[in-house]
């Protein structure tokens, strides 16, 4: 089957999201996968010259190439998902699954991005950012951890592409700003079932092979930054 499809992976990124994606739709994809440059972790040229924005994840169909997850979402979704992993607004746990599908890169990972820089940074000792960010993260992660103490999945029952969209952020991402999930048990064991997800487990081993994904409570002992 001939497929316009592809799928711009740049290793050890949220690129993996769109790999899982397809995966658990069963669409016909191509894939093409770069890996970061060593001295920074960046793109390559080659990657970051796709697409004006420069960032991970980026996909081609046909005339389009679009970056951006949540629009890469919502543009598969749309075309080739024809009502997978999606509720409809008339659904009793829609709002659950629109607030989760948005609130991955909405509020979790900047916050999380936010604490790796101020890490890597000598000079925010007292930084208001410091205190802030922490906290509201401290309160995300309880949220999820109420909701999934209650449900199999986000948006409750259903695996749905808030799932697929809010995972990289509690595994991949770990590896850049390592943290514990230790008091979060509901968590560890929601990332236990997606770990069993046989979609999960092919879009990790396709695009990235040699990594151990990071599903269990522990906070990854080698950070990649």
């Amino acid at each position: 089957m001939s497929c316009d499809l592809t799928i711009h992976h740049l290793r050890r990124s949220q690129s993996e999201r769109i790999i899982w994606l397809c995966e658990e739709l069963g669409i016909p994809y191509n894939l093409k996968c770069y890996d970061r440059q060593p001295a920074t972790l960046q793109a390559p040229d080659e990657y970051r010259n796709l697409h004006w924005s420069g960032t991970s994840p980026i996909i081609q169909d046909g005339k389009v190439t679009l970056g951006e997850t949540n629009a890469i979402f919502e543009y598969i979704l749309a075309k080739y998902a024809n009502g997978q992993l999606v509720l409809p607004v008339e659904h009793p746990q829609y709002a659950d699954y629109v607030f989760w599908l948005h609130r991955a890169n909405g509020t979790t990972q900047p916050g999380l991005v936010a604490m790796m820089f101020d890490r890597l940074r000598s000079d925010t000792d007292g930084d208001f950012g410091q205190k802030v960010v922490p906290t509201r993260l401290q309160s995300n992660f309880q949220a999820m951890e109420a909701q999934l103490g209650k449900f199999p999945f986000l948006a409750g029952d259903e695996f749905t592409a808030a799932d697929c969209i809010s995972v990289f952020s509690l595994t991949t991402l770990r590896m850049f700003i390592p943290f514990s999930l230790e008091q979060y048990p509901s968590i560890v064991r929601y990332l236990e079932r997606i770990g069993q997800r046989d979609a999960y487990k092919r879009a990790m081993k396709r695009g990235d092979p040699d990594l151990e994904p990071a599903l269990s409570a522990a906070a990854p002992k080698d950070p990649l930054w």
